[in-house]
C-alpha cells in the first residue's frame, strides 16, 4: 500500500501547491493515525461495547460499554453480571453488594449495576427478597434485565456443561453442574460453606442471614436480633474453638439453605427464567463482575465464576481497590 501511494505521490501531475498539500497530508498521517487511536480509548468497554440490558427502572435500553465508561459523580464503576433471579450465584451477588457498597465507595467506585437473565417482575422480586436498593425504589444501584443473557456471554462468563447440546434437558445439565461438570469450582465452594475458612472474613454473611431472619425466613436459630432488627448473637462464633475463625464452619452452609428454601423455591414459579431463556442457556450460564476506573481506561478487578456458589469474593476487591 505505501509503494502505491509513493507511485502516485511521484507520479502525480499537478501544480506546486497540489503537491505541498498531499506532502503535508502525509506528514500528519501518523499524528492523525495516533489521535485516532487515543480517541478510541475513550470509547465504551470493550468486550461489552454495543451490547444492552434493559434498565427495569424506565425500560430503555443501556450500552453497557458505556455504562462502565462513563461516570459523572467518581472514577470507578462496578457491573455485576448476575444469573438467573432464583440461582444460588444471583442471590450471592445480591447480598454481598448489598452489604460491600459502603466500602466499596470509600475506594471511589460511586456507580453500581446489576444484570440479572430474568424479566422485571423477577429482578424485582429478588431485590426485595435481599433488600438490595436500587433505583427502582431510590437506592443507588442499577437494576437491569437480559432474560437471554447475552451481555454475560460477551463479557466472557461460563455457560456450563454441554451448552452446546441442545437436546439434552438443560435441568440435567444443571444437576451435572453440581457435581462440578463444566463448573469445577462447585464443590470446593460449596465445601468451603460447611467447613468455614480460619484466615479470610466474610462478614457479608451475618448481615445476609439477619435480613433473611427479619423476613421469617428458615433457618433462624443462627443469630439473635433485638427488637430493632439488629445482630446481638451471632450463635456460630459460641462453637468451640472454631467459633474464633473468621469464617465459621456451618455458617455459609445456613445461609445458603435459607437462601434455597425460602428465596428459590419457595418463590421459583416468580424467580425460575422462561422458555426462551431456557433455550437461550440461562439455566446453566454463570456469571462475573468488572470494576472500572474510567480516570484510568482500566480494568482494576474482573472475575468470572468458575463454578455455582463460586461468585466473586468482595474482601479481595477490597485489597485490590485502596481507599481514595
Amino acid at each position: 500500500a505505501s509503494s502505491k501511494l509513493v507511485s502516485i505521490v511521484i507520479g502525480i501531475k499537478q501544480t506546486p501547491l497540489s503537491y505541498t498539500i498531499i506532502m503535508r497530508s502525509l506528514l500528519l498521517l501518523p499524528a492523525t493515525l495516533l489521535a485516532s487511536t487515543l480517541q478510541g480509548g475513550t470509547d465504551a468497554f470493550a468486550p461489552l461495547a454495543g451490547v444492552s440490558a434493559k434498565s427495569v427502572k424506565s425500560n430503555e435500553n443501556v450500552d453497557l460499554g458505556n455504562f462502565l465508561k462513563t461516570n459523572d459523580g467518581g472514577d470507578k464503576t462496578m457491573l455485576v453480571l448476575g444469573t438467573y433471579a432464583a440461582d444460588f450465584n444471583a442471590v450471592e451477588y445480591a447480598q454481598r453488594l448489598r452489604y460491600y457498597m459502603p466500602e466499596l465507595q470509600k475506594r471511589g467506585i460511586s456507580k453500581f449495576g446489576i444484570v440479572l437473565n430474568c424479566e422485571a417482575d423477577a429482578a424485582l422480586k429478588l431485590v426485595d427478597l435481599v433488600d438490595l436498593p436500587c433505583d427502582t425504589s431510590e437506592g443507588a444501584v442499577t437494576l437491569m434485565i437480559d432474560p437471554t443473557g447475552q451481555a454475560g456471554r460477551k463479557f466472557g462468563v461460563g455457560t456450563g456443561w454441554r451448552s452446546d447440546d441442545e437436546e439434552m434437558s438443560p435441568y440435567l445439565k444443571l444437576f451435572g453442574m453440581l457435581f462440578g461438570l463444566g463448573a469445577w469450582a462447585t464443590l470446593p465452594a460449596v465445601i468451603g460453606g460447611y467447613i468455614g475458612n480460619p484466615f479470610t472474613a466474610q462478614p457479608w454473611i451475618e448481615d445476609a442471614m439477619a435480613v433473611g431472619i427479619r423476613k421469617k425466613r428458615w433457618p433462624d436459630n443462627g443469630l439473635e436480633l433485638n427488637d430493632s432488627g439488629d445482630v446481638v448473637v451471632n450463635k456460630f462464633q459460641e462453637l468451640p474453638v472454631v467459633g474464633e475463625w473468621k469464617r465459621r464452619p456451618l455458617e455459609l452452609a445456613t445461609l445458603r439453605l435459607q437462601n434455597m428454601i425460602d428465596i428459590s423455591i419457595k418463590n421459583w414459579k416468580e424467580l425460575a427464567p422462561k422458555d426462551d431463556a431456557l433455550k437461550a442457556g440461562v439455566l446453566t450460564q454463570l456469571g462475573g463482575c468488572v470494576v472500572f476506573d474510567s480516570t484510568k481506561d482500566a480494568v482494576v478487578f474482573e472475575w468470572k465464576d468458575p463454578g455455582i456458589c463460586a461468585v466473586a469474593n468482595f474482601e479481595n476487591i477490597l485489597e485490590k481497590v485502596p481507599v481514595v
